[in-house]
């Protein structure tokens, strides 16, 4: 069982961040904290926030581990070790400036930028590897439209399904 023990000023600053915070994470950390200082179980906790049990034996060592420093910093996420994110940003500038060329003349056999082709791009000419879903979300950020018109050769008419029985 973990046993947290808060006195009255780390309650009354984790009330305060449940009532005022926006991040959800730290809400559910404060609510585990002040539940766990009241004497309910990590199963009855676990269960109340819909998170697992060793969420909140993580949280509550990291709470006690971190002792020192200020309650905010105290329940906030411990760091990730996944790869971090280096595409954001730096794709950009270049997609940018090469979007509104053609890519023959590039050297590429294509009329169109594709996602693919960027890739293509980036590693050839920049020596950047991404992804086709981080090119595509750098379009989206540039808010960049690339997909051409379709043009409407034959309109039908209002009355077409009359005319052919439906």
């Amino acid at each position: 069982m973990t046993y947290i023990e808060l006195n009255g000023k780390e309650r009354m600053m984790l009330e305060s961040i449940i009532s005022s915070s926006s991040d959800a994470r730290q809400v559910l950390r404060a609510y585990a904290l002040l539940w766990l200082d009241e004497g309910y179980s990590v199963d009855e906790v676990a269960q109340q926030l819909h998170v697992s049990r060793q969420s909140i034996y993580n949280w509550a060592s990291r709470f006690q581990q971190r002792s020192g420093i200020e309650l905010i910093k105290r329940l906030a996420d411990a760091s990730r070790s996944g790869r971090p994110c280096t595409a954001k940003g730096i794709i950009d500038s270049p997609i940018a400036e090469v979007i509104d060329s053609d890519p023959r003349q590039l050297g590429y056999r294509s009329t169109v930028w594709t996602a693919s082709l960027l890739v293509s791009y980036l590693n050839d000419e920049h020596q950047i590897a991404v992804s086709t879903d981080s090119v595509s979300r750098a379009i989206a950020r540039l808010r960049i439209k690339w997909k051409r018109p379709r043009h409407h050769l034959a309109m039908r008419s209002p009355t077409w399904r009359q005319a052919k029985g439906g």
